[in-house]
């Protein structure tokens, strides 16, 4: 996330002094970034009880139902030459019926790789995955090159869809370029993680909705 670029600014009234952006990122990223920290955490502490109370039920935001709250934030500070820069990521935790874990969760489909809920280095763009794939990982390379039939394996039956699913994309897989196949595919989970797990979608109606909070401020 230190890499990604913001990609469009904002001004908070009487804040003019710390410069502000959404940050082109599968989550929901406000950059803040100045040469005057104590400004910096000001400003961020506006946001983060802004986010607190903030609903918006368009974009299926709420901060509490049935007075559990649910908005908060993730803060990545660091420094980039002789600026600050404060990330906040913001955070929602609301359940419903079809999403039991969360609706900004990892969705079911992406459980056979990453089910538990990602912390402050996977939302910056590190996978801390579970230890069980790494001999999960390993009988299903053997499995695929093999040819065998996944479903009918206990262990492996929980990645079949994800194999027929990406298998379309290759014209070989080998014990050549299979190690290669598996990481990468993994890391296009990993991606499609972050994006559950952000507020506002990487669409033209979620940026519209993350537009509104900003403009809230």
């Amino acid at each position: 996330m230190a890499k990604a670029p913001v990609e469009r600014t904002f001004t908070v009234k009487g804040f003019e002094d710390v410069e502000s952006g959404i940050v082109k990122w599968p989550m929901s990223v406000i950059r803040l970034s100045g040469d005057n920290t104590d400004r910096i955490i000001e400003l961020a502490d506006v946001i983060l009880n802004k986010w607190r109370g903030y609903t918006d039920e368009a974009a299926f935001v709420f901060a509490e139902t049935d007075g559990t709250p649910h908005n908060t934030i993730t803060p990545i500070a660091r420094k980039r030459g002789d600026k600050y820069e404060l990330d906040l990521v913001l955070r929602n935790n609301i359940t419903t019926e079809e999403h039991p874990l969360g609706v900004y969760h990892p969705h079911a489909q992406l459980h056979h790789i990453k089910k538990e809920n990602i912390g402050l280095i996977e939302v910056m763009g590190l996978a801390v995955l579970p230890a069980r794939l790494k001999s999960e990982m390993a009988l299903l390379k053997d499995a695929i090159l093999a040819g065998a039939d996944l479903r009918a394996d206990e262990v492996l039956e929980k990645h079949a869809d994800w194999v027929d699913e990406f298998s379309k994309k290759y014209d070989v897989i080998n014990a050549d370029n299979i190690d290669e196949i598996v990481q990468n595919e993994i890391g296009e989970v990993f991606m499609h993680v972050l994006e559950d797990a952000g507020v506002y979608k990487r669409t033209p109606e979620g940026q519209a909705a993350f537009d509104r909070f900003t403009q809230s401020l």
